[in-house]
């Protein structure tokens, strides 16, 4: 085993990565069919339910369909469903009922090289499941190009933000059940306010305050500006918010995670 002090990262992570990938071969009709069919049940519920409701929703000055609001928010949530859920769940499992992480400490591997592996693989999960569905609304009309040929290479930073917070939670959490407790208290309220279904400006100051506090709400923001082809300088905060946020959780997954496993 190999436990050597210190953060240490090397190309064989790769390795780990490609393990995953290789399971994910023979699971993909499992894994592909819920980005395919999660925009075209939401498009028929709020494009063809809801919509007719709400009307045109103000955003940056203009007026736009809700579905057209809502539909680069779909986006942000599968980047970050698909990467949180595969370093907390998928992580946990490979780590305490498959014994899969004390099988590669058995190798030349780094510990670190495990846990980046995971994360980049909880990234990549992210862009395939953003391309997926990006493609079905893309037939609807609801993406702008070529803009929103932008949205793929954010998937990927996103997927990495929420993929190394989700390690880091992997490595606190004592018992599998206990990942309700980050959902709820996390993930579930970036679902719910972090301008996916509304936008900010209908929310109470205070409430605005915590939701860009919030990762979700600047990724939002991101992609719907590349979805409606309203691309300006000031969204450059919105990716230092990201690329930061990234660089923090990342080594700290790194550091928990080193010490849960290595006694």
């Amino acid at each position: 085993m190999n436990t050597t002090p210190g953060l240490r990262i090397s190309h064989r992570y790769l390795r780990v990565w490609r393990r995953n990938v290789v399971v994910y071969r023979k699971t993909w009709r499992v894994s592909f069919l819920p980005p395919l069919l999660e925009p075209l049940l939401y498009i028929l519920a709020f494009g063809y339910g809801l919509s007719a409701l709400v009307g045109e929703v103000a955003w940056r000055g203009a007026s736009v369909s809700y579905v057209a609001f809502i539909a680069p928010a779909l986006l942000c949530i599968a980047m970050m469903y698909n990467s949180f859920f595969e370093t907390t769940y998928g992580s946990f499992v490979r780590m305490y009922y498959q014994k899969t992480f004390d099988a590669m400490l058995a190798t030349p591997l780094y510990l670190e090289d495990i846990i980046a592996g995971e994360i980049v693989w909880g990234a990549t999960k992210a862009v395939i499941a953003t391309a997926i569905m990006q493609a079905i609304l893309t037939l609807f009309g609801l993406i702008r190009y070529p803009e929103g040929l932008l949205i793929l290479p954010l998937s990927f930073l996103a997927g990495f933000a929420f993929a190394s917070i989700g390690m880091f939670f992997t490595a606190v959490v004592k018992h599998i059940d206990l990942f309700n407790l980050p959902i709820f208290l996390f993930v579930t309220p970036m679902f719910l306010f972090g301008g996916t279904f509304f936008p900010l400006e209908t929310l109470p100051g205070w409430a605005q305050t915590v939701a860009w506090i919030l990762p979700l709400t600047h990724l939002v923001e991101l992609s719907r500006a590349a979805g409606f082809g309203l691309l300006d300088g000031a969204l450059l905060w919105h990716v230092l918010y990201l690329a930061v946020f990234s660089a923090l959780s990342f080594p700290l997954a790194l550091v928990r995670m080193r010490s849960r496993l290595i006694k």
